[in-house]
């Protein structure tokens, strides 16, 4: 990776300040509502993922980054809508006030279905001068794949009904896979897809993609019974009060913590092929596992 954490990071954010709409544009509510979120701190670490890969294959860092952009917006788009009384009911995101307790429900509604229409208008837009049409029409289909019921939203649903039922191992993966999962892989996928990727490259990339998302969601799971809240910047205790379906919740903490670190292993075991190519990819990685907010 060209650059290091810090100084991609700082470009992720110039280029997705350049690529939203000003505050101040007609109507600034809106605008100013998207921006809020999308500024609000995080990781990045899926701008991250994407970039890490597409280095694999040797893109330039400005042809990656409308892409990283794209995902980030749709990631920060379900962060509203999930937000949102009419789903988890939170009032912090990141250390501060959730996208509806700032500008009312309506608003954060809107400024998620913004963020998503953005994502698509930044692939057929900034990407479309970096890449050929074929490639840009299949990076925007990675991206509705992995956002749309069978993908993000799928597993959103699942969830959702899911609340306080018992559930089996098989419906808690699916939710997992297709909730947090989808997208993780779809950053690695969209990636190789910049680089084109052979086949078994791709498939290779996928197999960590999958293994990776799965173990930062369960990671997730157990920060909301372990974690800080001060670092994680929302309260924790939240799934075990709304009776989600979680790893700890069904195998335990312990169970929970062997099984992200078997996923952890497995993953770093797909990047083999790549050599030190996949050493950013390998770093992320662990940080998805290995982190405490």
């Amino acid at each position: 990776m060209t650059g290091s954490k810090a100084e991609i990071i700082a470009a992720v954010d110039e280029a997705l300040g350049s690529l939203l709409p000003k505050e101040d544009m007609y109507p600034p509510e809106i605008h100013r509502a998207m921006r809020y979120s999308v500024f609000a701190g995080g990781k990045r670490l899926r701008p991250l993922l994407v970039i890490s890969a597409a280095d694999i294959f040797a893109v330039p860092l400005k042809h990656a980054l409308p892409v990283a952009c794209a995902i980030e917006m749709v990631h920060t788009y379900s962060l509203i809508h999930d937000d949102l009384p009419s789903m988890d009911n939170d009032d912090y995101r990141r250390g501060r006030p959730a996208n509806h307790k700032v500008f009312g429900e309506a608003i954060a509604l809107l400024a998620g279905d913004a963020l998503l229409t953005a994502a698509f208008a930044t692939l057929a837009g900034a990407a479309s001068s970096c890449f050929p049409a074929e490639t840009v029409i299949e990076l925007q289909r990675e991206l509705a794949q992995a956002a749309g019921t069978s993908g993000m939203i799928g597993g959103q649903v699942v969830d959702i009904l899911s609340e306080g039922k018992a559930v089996d191992g098989q419906t808690l993966d699916y939710i997992h896979f297709h909730k947090t999962a989808a997208l993780i892989t779809c950053c690695v996928r969209s990636g190789a897809i910049m680089g084109q990727a052979s086949p078994e490259q791709l498939q290779t990339l996928t197999g960590f993609g999958r293994k990776i998302g799965l173990a930062f969601q369960i990671v997730d799971d157990i920060l909301d019974v372990t974690g800080d809240e001060k670092l994680l910047g929302k309260k924790t205790g939240a799934d075990a009060g709304k009776q989600k379906a979680t790893y700890p919740a069904l195998y335990g903490l312990e169970a929970a913590r062997k099984k992200a670190a078997i996923l952890l292993k497995e993953a770093l075991e797909c990047l083999k092929p790549f050599g030190p190519a996949a050493e950013n990819l390998k770093e992320l990685a662990r940080y998805a596992v290995i982190r405490n907010s």
